[in-house]
């Protein structure tokens, strides 16, 4: 049985461990990561922990929620090695991903509210149902040459009139073509449009992915205010005992 340490100021693993509802194990793995500044041993080889270590265990617990485990753990492995500058640089970035995100949202958003209805599809002269594409192109201001990439990369998808082989945009296809247009306007890579509009046709069309958006928006803001949480819990570790 481990020495009871608190008498003069030290803890033991069992004691950070309780007060965050973690095991013994968890703390001293996380000593090993450099999560935790070393501790010093007792003379029966114990682990002596010290304030300043339960700080430290509560700035990186509070850290996980907003930047994740990764990067939570790079955070206090550089200030632990007094590379402040690393470890303010990884919470810029944090931050910028969230804010990268949100004008993602807003840019979805706002492609979602521009967006016409998509008209039911009607038969062009001797054609099938749906816009081919040289008409599509030119009511949504882009060469058919755009489009055919478009498709190479995900965005949309025309089916193959069967007896000419040529491509047939029904309704959902000139949707998702025209959320395409939207975006891609915004500077918005393809491979960020492609996943958004699998999205929307998971949801089943733009309708109740509004729904998905306020869920997206509600996951931002608790992200912002983790980032907050674990701001203060840093800055507490920063601010807090040497020993």
């Amino acid at each position: 049985m481990e020495e009871n340490l608190q008498t003069d100021g030290k803890l033991r693993p069992v004691d950070l461990a309780r007060a965050h509802g973690l095991s013994t194990q968890a703390v001293r793995n996380y000593e090993e990561a450099g999560v935790l500044p070393p501790a010093a041993r007792t003379p029966a080889g114990h682990r002596a922990y010290t304030p300043r270590h339960a700080l430290a265990l509560a700035a990186f617990l509070a850290l996980v929620p907003g930047h994740g485990h990764a990067t939570a753990t790079a955070v206090m492995r550089a200030v632990n090695r007094d590379a402040a500058d690393e470890a303010f640089r990884l919470i810029d970035q944090s931050h910028a991903r969230l804010l990268e995100d949100r004008r993602t949202l807003e840019a979805v958003e706002r492609a979602l509210g521009d967006l016409s209805p998509a008209p039911r599809t009607t038969a062009e002269p001797g054609g099938p149902a749906g816009r081919f594409i040289g008409p599509l192109a030119r009511e949504l201001g882009i060469r058919p040459a755009t489009l055919r990439k478009w498709e190479a990369a995900g965005l949309v998808r025309p089916r193959r009139d069967p007896l000419t082989g040529y491509r047939v945009y029904d309704g959902a296809a000139v949707r998702d073509a025209g959320l395409a247009h939207q975006l891609r306007r915004g500077g918005y890579p393809l491979e960020r449009i492609a996943a958004l509009l699998e999205r929307v046709r998971a949801a089943g069309g733009p309708e109740p992915l509004e729904a998905a958006l306020g869920d997206w928006r509600a996951g931002l803001s608790a992200r912002g205010r983790a980032l907050l949480a674990g701001a203060a819990g840093l800055d507490a570790y920063l601010r807090g005992p040497v020993k």
